[in-house]
C-alpha cells in the first residue's frame, strides 16, 4: 500500500487505540507482520504547549518505521504547529483524528465533531497540509447518522485538500463501539476516491479481514481492539492473504509476547510506569487460557519487573505439566 511518499511493507495497520499504541504495543505489533503502525491520540495543544508527558508520546525508534502518529484539536494554526512537530519527531505519516466520540474532546470541538463542521474541519486540512511535507491522512467515522453522507462529504473535502489517504470507521459518532460496523460505507467512500481507503470495524479474524477487502474494495485493513493481547492477527491476516494456514498463537507463544511486553515496556516507559501498566495490560494476553484468573489475582500488585517476569514464569509452569519455556532472551 502506497500513501503519499509512503510505502508500507503490506495492507494491514494498527489502528491509534487512546492510552494502548504506545511504542511497546507497536513493537509488538510490527515484529508480528502489520505494515504500519499508529501511536495513540495526542492532543495539538500538548504538543504545542510542551505538555511533557504529551511530548513523551513522540518516543519512537527505527524498528516500528513507517510510523503514523495520530493528533487532535480544533484550531487550525495550533494543529498545524503540531502537525510540524510531529514532522520533525520523525513520524513518516501524521493523521488527524476525526472519529472520536469521547465527550471531552466533542466539547473542544475535536474529533467526530469536524464532521458536523467542514469549514472548520476544510480550515484545519488545509493549515497541516501547508505545514508538512509528509503524507497526510484521516480516520473518521460514518457521521452523525447512519447514512453514511457526511462521511462521503468529508472524504471529497479531504481529498480536495491533498489529504493523501483516507481510514474509515463506519459506524455513527453515537454509535460508539456498539452494534455492528456498516461496510457498505467504506465502499462508498472507496468509489468517491482516488486515494487509498483503509477499513477498520469489526476486523477480528484473518477471514473478516479478507472478507472486508472483497466486498469493499479498501486498500486496506485497519485492526484495532482484536489486537489487543493478540498483535499475531497481523501475521495471521498475510498468512490467510497469501493462502498459507493461519494458526492463533499457542500457550507458549502467548507467555513469550508477555514477557517482550514486559522488557519493552520497562525499557522505554521506565519500570515505575511498566509495571503500573503491566497489573492490568498482562491480562490481554492470557484470555481463554488456563488458571487465567488465578493470574489475574497475581499480578494485581506487579512493583518490580523482576517480580512480574517471576510471576509470568510461575503462570507458565502452572499451565504446562513438563513446561517447555519459551526463550525470554
Amino acid at each position: 500500500m502506497k500513501i503519499g511518499s509512503v510505502k508500507t511493507d503490506n495492507f494491514t495497520v494498527l489502528a491509534p487505540l487512546a492510552g494502548i499504541t504506545n511504542l511497546p504495543l507497536r513493537l509488538m505489533a510490527k515484529k508480528a507482520g502489520c505494515g504500519l503502525v499508529c501511536s495513540e491520540m495526542i492532543s495539538a495543544n500538548g504538543l504545542v504547549y510542551g505538555s511533557g508527558k504529551t511530548v513523551q508520546l513522540l518516543t519512537s525508534i527505527p524498528e516500528e518505521k513507517p510510523l503514523s502518529v495520530q493528533i487532535f484539536g480544533s484550531d487550525p494554526a495550533i494543529m498545524a504547529e503540531a502537525a510540524r512537530i510531529v514532522q520533525d519527531s520523525g513520524a513518516d505519516v501524521v493523521d488527524i483524528n476525526f472519529g472520536c466520540s469521547v465527550k471531552k474532546i466533542l466539547k473542544g470541538c475535536s474529533g467526530s465533531a469536524l464532521m458536523k463542521e467542514p469549514p472548520r474541519a476544510r480550515r484545519i486540512l488545509e493549515s497541516v497540509r501547508k505545514a508538512v511535507t509528509i503524507p497526510l491522512t484521516i480516520k473518521i467515522r460514518s457521521g452523525w447518522e447512519p447514512s453514511g453522507k457526511q462521511a462521503v462529504e468529508i472524504v471529497r473535502m479531504a481529498e480536495d485538500c491533498g489529504v493523501d489517504a483516507i481510514a474509515v470507521h463506519p459506524r455513527t459518532a453515537t454509535q460508539g463501539f456498539r452494534g455492528e460496523a456498516d461496510w457498505s460505507i467504506i465502499a462508498a467512500v472507496k468509489d468517491a476516491l482516488t486515494i487509498p481507503v483503509i477499513g477498520n470495524g469489526d476486523v477480528t479474524t484473518p477471514a473478516d479481514a479478507l472478507r472486508m477487502i472483497n466486498e469493499t474494495g479498501c486498500d486496506g485493513v485497519m485492526v484495532g481492539r482484536a489486537a489487543i493481547g493478540n498483535p499475531m492477527i497481523f501475521g495471521e491476516i498475510l498468512a490467510a492473504a497469501q493462502g498459507r494456514p493461519s494458526t492463533v498463537p499457542n500457550d507458549a507463544q502467548r507467555i513469550d509476547m508477555m514477557m517482550n511486553y514486559l522488557q519493552d515496556s520497562v525499557r522505554y516507559l521506565g519500570e515505575k510506569t511498566a509495571c503500573r501498566m503491566m497489573r492490568s495490560r498482562l491480562c490481554w494476553f492470557v484470555k481463554g487460557m488456563r488458571n487465567a484468573g488465578q493470574f489475574r489475582n497475581s499480578i494485581r500488585f506487579i512493583a518490580s519487573e523482576r517480580e512480574a517476569t517471576d510471576l509470568i514464569r510461575q503462570y507458565a509452569e502452572s499451565i504446562e505439566s513438563d513446561p517447555i519455556m519459551p526463550n525470554f532472551s
